[in-house]
């Protein structure tokens, strides 16, 4: 008799009877929505949460007396005065100067750095090189918790029984959870107060049941990955695979690297397009200019995409913006499907266009769907300039916003502009649009939280 094929949960997450959603995340099927994304999407401004929705990412180490000079030769940073126990938000372009990839990179000792999100790329780059240095892939064998908002500290200190004041924004250092040795990271999308923790993966149930017992009377909630997906759009921070795909099937050499490890390209292989923004999907790549990023790139040394951004770096085209939905407007496209009249493509009661189905197979088809991203099309006068992704339901504003990736001319706030709500084949309609302030969210930032105002463990 054949063995029955079991739905392969998220080996991290403990399951307490509480998930009232479930969805494919990556590998894995993992909590969707726990109290609903309205009531978890306040967590970040009045207490904490709890997050596990990027544990199955991918982990990479790069160890060796050259492993600097590999960050250097390949990403916009500058890692040499990077100190053991900080970080960089690693960014690697193509030579055209679009994003490859972005993620955390924490140098862990002198010859040592531990990433995350960064891999295959980063794999395939030290590949190609000749480097004393070597790389190890970690995923599935690490886990990633999230720990955000103004309450999270005296959270984390409570399980660990120790005292972490001494973490700054940016800088981590081991510590122990529940008995197990973890990393202590202070750093986090929310734009409030947040830390990840990082360990092993045979500890990682009990350092989150460990987390989550210390949260009790602290406003702790666990996170699901719709509310997680809402506090990029509020912190405007933009993350790759929600507001923008990566160009990885445009180099050839990169394509015959994702065929020979199957399932490392699956979010860029072949994605679904939805949106006005149409079929192209090279009009949804971006630069580091686009994103707001340009102060992470380091000129004192040469690096992939170089000459291509040193050319962008005299009349930057975009960059990023926060776009207020008209209330009206998005009230028309909603209340038209109860109307006797063409349909407009549903903006649904999902506070964003996420699709939670890659890797599940289409009935219809018999074949495995692929990864989806949506962007609008953003115009000035009957002029596109720009687009929009990342559309998402701000509970605790009350509004609809979304981040623009705008002309610089068209980014001062209150300028007005229209998104065009509709992909090809549907009723498209205007929706009046506003730049609103940047990052949306008002809360103290991360970077700013005076952390000796908060009453140290006992």
């Amino acid at each position: 008799m054949t063995e029955p094929t079991l739905i392969p949960f998220n080996p991290a997450i403990p399951f307490h009877g509480d998930v009232t959603s479930f969805a494919m995340l990556g590998p894995f099927l993992g909590p969707l929505e726990y109290d609903g994304w309205r009531a978890e999407s306040q967590s970040w401004k009045n207490g904490a949460y709890l997050g596990a929705a990027i544990t199955w990412g991918p982990m990479y180490t790069v160890k060796g007396p050259e492993a600097e000079r590999f960050f250097s030769d390949h990403f916009v940073n500058d890692f040499a005065d990077l100190p053991t126990g900080g970080f960089r938000h690693g960014i690697a372009c193509d030579p055209q100067g679009r994003i490859m990839t972005d993620g955390v990179v924490m140098r862990t000792a002198p010859d040592e750095f531990y990433t995350s999100w960064l891999a295959p790329y980063i794999d395939y780059a030290l590949g190609k090189g000749s480097y004393e240095a070597t790389g190890e892939d970690l995923t599935g064998r690490r886990f990633l918790f999230q720990v955000a908002g103004p309450r999270s500290l005296e959270i984390l200190e409570r399980a660990a029984g120790a005292d972490l004041h001494d973490i700054g924004f940016g800088q981590h250092r081991i510590a122990r959870i529940g008995g197990a040795e973890v990393r202590v990271f202070r750093l986090g999308m929310a734009g409030s107060l947040a830390y990840e923790v990082h360990g092993d993966i045979a500890e990682a149930q009990n350092v989150f049941n460990t987390i989550w017992e210390a949260g009790r009377g602290y406003g702790l909630q666990k996170l699901g990955q719709v509310a997680y997906m809402l506090n990029h759009t509020e912190d405007g921070f933009p993350q790759a695979n929600y507001h923008f795909p990566y160009p990885w099937y445009e180099d050839p050499d990169f394509a015959v690297y994702l065929d020979a490890h199957p399932g490392a390209g699956w979010m860029h292989y072949h994605p679904r397009l939805f949106g006005s923004m149409g079929d192209d999907l090279t009009k949804r790549y971006v630069t580091p200019f686009d994103t707001g990023w340009e102060n992470r790139i380091d000129w004192d040394h040469d690096f992939v995409g170089r000459p291509a951004l040193q050319e962008m770096a005299k009349a930057p085209r975009r960059t990023v913006v926060t776009l207020e939905w008209n209330t009206d407007d998005v009230a028309e496209v909603y209340a038209n499907q109860f109307r006797d009249e063409e349909p407009y493509e549903p903006i649904s009661d999902r506070p964003n266009d996420i699709r939670y189905d890659p890797g599940t197979l289409d009935q219809a088809t018999g074949q495995i769907r692929t990864f989806a991203y949506h962007a609008d099309k953003v115009t000035k006068d009957g002029r596109e300039v720009g687009f929009s992704s990342g559309r998402a339901v701000s509970q605790t504003y009350r509004r609809m916003i979304s981040l623009g990736f705008i002309e610089r001319g068209l980014a001062e706030p209150d300028t007005e502009v229209r998104v065009v709500w509709g992909s090809p084949g549907w009723r498209q309609r205007e929706i009046r649009a506003t730049v609103a302030r940047f990052p949306y969210l008002q809360v103290e930032r991360n970077d700013k939280v005076d952390v000796d105002k908060i009453p140290r463990p006992a």
